[in-house]
């Protein structure tokens, strides 16, 4: 199966080089530490981790999860082995999504690396366990959505330090617009309209009701369509320069 291979072939390249390890060291560090610093983990006893672990993960996300996406496609552009992967029976799609999907591993096995605090969380408490399950969905999604912009940016340049730079931007803006203190500052100079139509292309509002327990169908929805919509973008892109 072409993605399988492809999916192999990216995810060797994550491990066989420092940068998998490199992310996962930084981001188990930069969540645990926050966690325990600001987050006050275990000051408050927050048994439901919302506030003081996952409360942390998009801001981790919007700097780290670019650095891993960057190369997805830029790095084809750059060595130009893009038109030979265009020479090979191999579809478009397959490539998209062995890339993506060999990327996203990456970050579910850093997620699962977070484990220790799941069962000090148990072990201290009495935690609603199905609530932790819906926080590192969310987690997760967020990650994904951001993976998914990084990759449909790696798709328009050859250049990695372009792409994290407009990934970066990107994906900042999209934590900033549902983030309370950002928004409440916002009101002051704009309508309440237009901070409302901002507020819906953030990732905070979907994030949090997750992050809470709540499995709302709409959030599910709107992190797949913007996952869908980068997936189906990134798939014209490369077919027109493949044309």
């Amino acid at each position: 199966m072409p993605t399988l291979t492809i999916y192999k072939r990216e995810l060797s390249s994550y491990f066989s080089q420092p940068t998998a390890y490199a992310i996962i060291v930084i981001f188990l560090f930069l969540a645990t530490g926050l966690s325990f610093s600001f987050g006050k983990f275990m000051t408050i006893g927050d048994a439901s981790l919302e506030w003081s672990f996952f409360f942390w993960h998009p801001w981790i996300y919007m700097l780290l999860a670019p650095a891993v996406g960057m190369k997805l496609w830029a790095d084809e552009h750059r060595t130009g082995t893009i038109e030979l992967l265009g020479t090979f029976p191999i579809s478009t799609w397959s490539a998209i999504l062995g890339k993506y999907l060999a990327a996203a591993t990456v970050w579910l096995v850093a997620l699962l690396m977070t484990f220790p605090i799941w069962i000090t969380v148990n072990y201290l408490g009495d935690p609603d366990n199905g609530a932790l399950i819906s926080g590192y969905i969310a987690s997760f999604l967020v990650c994904c959505t951001f993976l998914a912009i990084t990759l449909l940016v790696s798709a328009c340049t050859r250049d990695q330090v372009v792409c994290l730079i407009v990934s970066v931007a990107i994906c900042v803006l999209m934590v900033l617009c549902g983030y309370d203190d950002f928004t409440r500052e916002l009101s002051k100079a704009v309508s309440p309209g237009v901070v409302q139509a901002i507020v819906t292309i953030g990732v905070w509002d979907h994030f949090s009701s997750l992050n809470r327990g709540l499995m709302r169908l709409q959030d599910i929805i709107w992190f797949s369509s913007i996952i869908l919509v980068c997936l189906l973008g990134t798939s014209a892109i490369l077919s027109a320069k493949r044309a």
